[in-house]
């Protein structure tokens, strides 16, 4: 678990794998993408908030969901899996709400360039979210399955990003040093990272002011 300190107070980050993650923060407990493969769920704290950013079965877990859930739990979702998960809050990219008392802005997540056979990308613009939460005077951002999209450069202020890089899904080691580059955050944690070598991406990033973190997310 790493401790990023806010204005106000501690935001703890506990590492799930692969794509997931758990936030605490201000009493709260926020679960992204929660997936049963990778934890036992019934030994975790329940979920104040869980973020799914979209429908794939290794980020949208309704088993998980349902685990973590309790009466007030709201489950923030992207559309597709809000008609799968009709309880659930849908967010559109573009979207901003304030949830359980945490700033919520639903950003763009898809491919450009790896596409399946067929030519449609893995991920197609406008379905998933990638989510930038503010706790205190820190925004994070965890980018969802995505490429180093032109939308990226959009975003401003962001002190720690999670950022995929397993091919060919999400990004190369190179798309993600770019798209690091263009966010410019603070503290960058590569996540769902699979197989890939993530010294290459400490490497292409040497010599900015980026800390990249690695973390046990396979």
């Amino acid at each position: 678990m790493d401790v990023i300190k806010t204005s106000e107070g501690d935001l703890e980050i506990a590492f799930i794998g692969h794509g997931t993650l758990m936030f605490s923060f201000d009493g709260k407990v926020i679960h992204i993408d929660p997936w049963t493969k990778l934890a036992d769920y019934t030994t975790m704290p329940k979920a104040d908030l869980i973020l799914i950013t979209h429908e794939h079965r290794d980020h949208f877990d309704n088993e998980a969901i349902k685990i973590l859930h309790k009466e007030s739990t709201v489950v923030v979702a992207n559309r597709t899996v809000g008609e799968l998960l009709p309880s659930s809050l849908v967010m559109k990219n573009g979207d901003e709400q304030t949830v359980q008392g945490i700033k919520i802005e639903a950003v763009p997540a898809y491919n450009v360039v790896h596409k399946r056979d067929s030519g449609e990308p893995f991920h197609p613009k406008g379905v998933g979210n990638g989510y930038v939460l503010t706790f205190g005077d820190k925004r994070v951002y965890v980018a969802g399955d995505t490429e180093n999209i032109p939308e990226m450069k959009e975003l401003r202020d962001i002190y720690c990003a999670f950022l995929p890089m397993n091919l060919p899904y999400t990004m190369a080691p190179e798309m993600a040093a770019d798209a690091a580059k263009t966010i410019q955050p603070k503290i960058l944690y590569p996540y769902h990272f699979g197989e890939t070598d993530t010294s290459a991406l400490v490497e292409l990033l040497e010599g900015t002011e980026i800390d990249v973190r690695i973390r046990k997310m396979q």
